[in-house]
Parts: structure tokens; C-alpha cells; sequence
């Protein structure tokens, strides 16, 4: 079944009058890794973001569009916590085993004052 991010590249394979395969080149992967991923079966790169912002110059629109289907795409979300101060450990901890606890409204807030505090940042 393909993925958010899978249609994003598609598209852009689409618009750019490019195969699967010219697009597996340009990243470095076959064109079976390529399909996984467009599929949902393989984890979409860390560094795909910079290469294909680079290879298809992509706007910043197109690179949050990206980054939005990457997450849309994703079942799990890793969170490096190595170099945490002790109350973001407990913070992001506490917020992993309450997730899926979590209403609509509460997920609601949370999400704001986050949104808020990356528009200060």
C-alpha cells in the first residue's frame, strides 16, 4: 500500500518525467529499496530530505510537504534521549507510556504549545 511519502515522491518522479529507477540512482538505493520505502515496508533515509531538496530543488514548501509525509508514513517515531537534561528524559518517558491514553483534546493542546514554541524559536 503506498504511503504518504510514497505518493510525495512519486509525484515528483511524475513531474520531473522520471522512472523508479532514475530516482533510486539519484538517492544511492536500488529501485527495490526505493519501492519498500514508497511502500511503507523500508524507513525513509535520514538523509533523503537533504539529497532530494538538493537533486529536485525543492522549495521549503515542498520540504515541509516532505517531511510531513515521512511522518505520516512512519509507525514509530524514535526520540535520542542521550543528551537530555534528567526532567526531559522523565518528560519524554512519562509522554511515551501516555501516549496512546491520550484524547483528542489533550493531543490538541500539547500539539499547540508545541506549534506555539517553534514559532518563537
Amino acid at each position: 500500500m503506498i504511503t504518504s511519502v510514497g505518493r510525495f515522491l512519486r509525484k515528483l518522479r511524475i513531474d520531473r518525467g522520471e522512472i523508479l529507477r532514475d530516482m533510486a540512482n539519484r538517492l544511492g538505493v536500488s529501485s527495490a529499496f526505493l519501492s519498500a520505502v514508497e511502500n511503507g515496508k523500508k524507513k525513509v533515509p535520514d538523509t533523503w530530505i537533504s539529497k532530494l531538496g538538493k537533486y529536485y530543488s525543492l522549495s521549503a514548501a515542498q520540504i515541509e510537504e516532505l517531511k510531513t509525509a515521512i511522518i505520516e508514513s512512519s509507525d514509530t517515531v524514535e526520540l535520542n534521549i542521550r543528551n537530555a537534561s534528567p526532567a526531559n528524559r522523565q518528560l519524554a518517558v512519562s509522554f511515551a507510556r501516555q501516549f496512546d491514553e491520550l484524547d483528542e483534546e489533550t493531543a490538541q493542546k500539547l500539539f499547540d504549545i508545541l506549534h506555539r514554541n517553534e514559532e518563537e524559536q
